[in-house]
């Protein structure tokens, strides 16, 4: 019997995971998904990736990582803010807004839940979902099943305009 041990082997077969996807402890299934395919940078009221400075983006990365830890749903209810001036970290309009200085781009399906991302005082992410009644129904064409815990983001809204509210 041979008592060698290799010590390098030890401590990479330590290192690797043993969480499992199917874990019943693991909550994969119910963290909310970002998806930027129907990111639309062409409106001069949004904003592109290099309009904002660096510390933005790290921001609005930071935000993003916090989000994906929960389903959309705790974020339509979660408040954000101080005193009179709370706030939920994620609306639903439905319809997209008839007095946003944005335009509806053709690219986005008409099924579209308009919503918004409260990141920072003005600042918002827009973009939308599905609706529920898709959700884990089998596309006819892919074959693949509709999520409805996923943003699908559309425009960087650093000035309100999307859904602009008199003040």
């Amino acid at each position: 019997m041979n008592s060698y041990s290799n010590s390098r082997k030890n401590k990479f077969l330590e290192g690797l995971p043993i969480v499992s996807v199917e874990s019943p402890e693991n909550d994969l299934t119910l963290r909310c998904k970002f998806n930027f395919s129907y990111f639309d940078e062409s409106q001069s009221v949004g904003q592109k990736f290099s309009d904002w400075e660096h510390e933005q983006l790290i921001k609005l990365l930071n935000k993003l990582k916090e989000y994906c830890r929960e389903p959309l749903e705790c974020w339509k209810k979660t408040k954000i803010g101080s005193g009179q001036h709370r706030y939920n970290v994620l609306v639903e309009y439905g319809a997209f807004p008839h007095h946003s200085e944005f335009i509806i781009p053709k690219h986005v399906p008409h099924q579209a839940v308009w919503s918004r991302f409260r990141l920072d005082q003005a600042v918002r992410l827009i973009g939308f979902t599905i609706p529920r009644d898709f959700h884990k129904k089998q596309h006819p064409g892919t074959n693949e099943y509709f999520d409805s815990n996923t943003f699908y983001i559309v425009f960087l809204d650093k000035n309100h305009k999307f859904y602009p509210t008199e003040k």
